[in-house]
């Protein structure tokens, strides 16, 4: 079926006492009561049996996990705790000591700490690379076996897509397991199992459920027998969803397709007239012309994605001035929600480092970071080019009315 359709007919547990709810039930039990000690030893003995332990496994959590395996078109799925939960649980039960991991440099910083604390800890070996280029792949495997590809669909805040469609037939081709993070891009825009990977994760905090109430986190496997090897060591780990939050995750799926076509075009639009002034330096959007992955994003993408980020010409003074000048968009971390917000890294993330330092780290000191929401375009236009002219006029366009309309 299409993705919209998918995307509304989640998947609901039969209901025993008469017709299917539409809405999925939440159950919020942490224990599940048996008849006899044999029923209940064999309901323990793996991750598809009868309930036991809402750590274990929870209708509402299981009802999330074979929504989100429908679509990404995966064998079945794991739902966390947090979008570092299921990032740390597949990298722990995947890896041991020694092992070679080949990783996209431009990383979500999490992903990145996990994987520079598994190399002090247990000699885990990463090998960066740029992730445009598959021959970087086959490269770094000549110089030894690598268990594990990490790459992201979308990375943040750069907005690089990587060549997932050589990568991942170049890991196919040298037995390397592949995880690709496809938070950014939603199954809307890319889904990374049919172009060949075999654990795709999400923060399912941002795009998925999408009204920033939500913390979560979820790996969808192309393998069922990989997603039974990992899940044992996952309930080890601890890091499993909570009921609620795989309930308001279910809520917000229905209009995932609707929501990202709405962050996109607004996205696109704000990217392409950011790029025509003259106090923006540089512009970072996959789906704008001049972009570094336009040739690929247009490629892998269905749409340019929700996330943007451009350079102010003022430097860090000037992206702080911007964030605290926005009223419509908010100052707040995370993205993916309905609501526009912005952040900057020089001023507020990476407040510490001197230029020099925000250059190695690849952020340039007036960076913006805009996650756009689904407001209209213009209203978030008008936002923006008062923001960058420092306007507090009382007049129709001005903050008066905005204050008025916001409340």
């Amino acid at each position: 079926m299409d993705l919209n359709t998918r995307a509304v007919h989640v998947s609901n547990p039969p209901f025993e006492q008469g017709g299917r709810p539409l809405s999925v039930p939440l159950v919020q039990s942490s224990a599940f009561a048996f008849a006899s000690a044999d029923e209940l030893a064999e309901a323990m003995a793996g991750p598809d049996g009868r309930y036991v332990y809402s750590r274990r496994g929870n209708p509402t959590v299981r009802a999330l996990e074979q929504t989100l395996a429908g679509l990404e078109g995966g064998a079945g799925a794991i739902a966390f705790a947090s979008g570092m939960g299921a990032i740390s649980g597949v990298l722990l039960a995947l890896l041991k000591p020694g092992d070679r991991v080949v990783a996209q440099r431009c990383l979500y910083g999490g992903t990145y700490a996990v994987l520079s604390d598994l190399a002090g800890r247990y000699g885990v070996d990463v090998t960066y690379i740029s992730g445009d280029d598959a021959g970087e792949l086959e490269g770094a495997a000549r110089s030894g076996d690598v268990r594990l590809l990490v790459l992201e669909t979308i990375a943040n805040p750069t907005g690089q897509v990587a060549d997932l469609p050589g990568l991942l037939a170049a890991a196919h081709r040298l037995g390397v397991t592949s995880l690709v993070d496809n938070s950014l891009a939603s199954p809307v825009l890319c889904r990374p199992i049919e172009l060949g990977a075999d654990v795709v994760v999400h923060s399912t905090s941002k795009y998925l459920s999408g009204h920033s109430d939500v913390l979560g986190g979820a790996a969808v496997f192309a393998d069922d027998a990989l997603r039974r090897a990992v899940w044992p060591r996952t309930v080890e780990l601890g890091a499993c969803a909570d009921p609620f939050a795989a309930w308001l995750t279910l809520r917000g799926i229905p209009t995932l397709p609707l929501r990202m076509r709405e962050h996109c075009a607004n996205a696109a639009v704000l990217a392409g007239r950011l790029a025509g002034r003259g106090d923006v330096t540089r512009v970072h959007y996959p789906w704008l012309s001049g972009h570094p992955s336009y040739v690929t994003a247009r490629k892998v993408l269905a749409g340019g994605g929700g996330l943007l980020s451009f350079e102010l010409e003022g430097g860090r003074e000037a992206g702080r001035a911007f964030i605290e000048r926005v009223r419509v968009a908010k100052l707040a971390l995370s993205l993916g929600g309905v609501e526009t917000l912005v952040t900057h890294p020089a001023s507020t993330s990476h407040r510490e480092l001197d230029a020099e330092a925000l250059a190695a780290a690849g952020i340039a000191p007036g960076l913006v970071r805009m996650s756009v929401g689904i407001e209209g375009v213009e209203d978030l236009w008008g936002d923006i080019e008062r923001a960058l002219a420092d306007e507090e006029g009382e007049g129709p366009g001005g903050w008066g009315r905005l204050s008025l309309l916001l409340g």
